[in-house]
């Protein structure tokens, strides 16, 4: 059996356009190495853009084995 663990990584703010960069890349990078440290493994992620085009985010879940 699994348990799953769901963040919301937020990406940088943009002026005219809501697609992640290399920056964002970067930090996203990071956040599953971490998580891959504390034995947690990427089940699903999504990048989710908002209305205003300003800020978007990605919403990343995680499983492991129940401990």
């Amino acid at each position: 059996m699994y348990e799953y663990f769901t963040e919301i990584l937020w990406v940088s703010t943009k002026l005219w356009s809501d697609k992640a960069n290399e920056g964002d890349a970067i930090e996203l990078d990071n956040l599953l190495n971490q998580r891959a440290s504390e034995g947690w493994e990427l089940a699903t992620y999504d990048y989710m853009a908002t209305s205003t085009q300003m800020r978007g985010a990605f919403i990343i879940t995680f499983k492991r084995e129940k401990q």
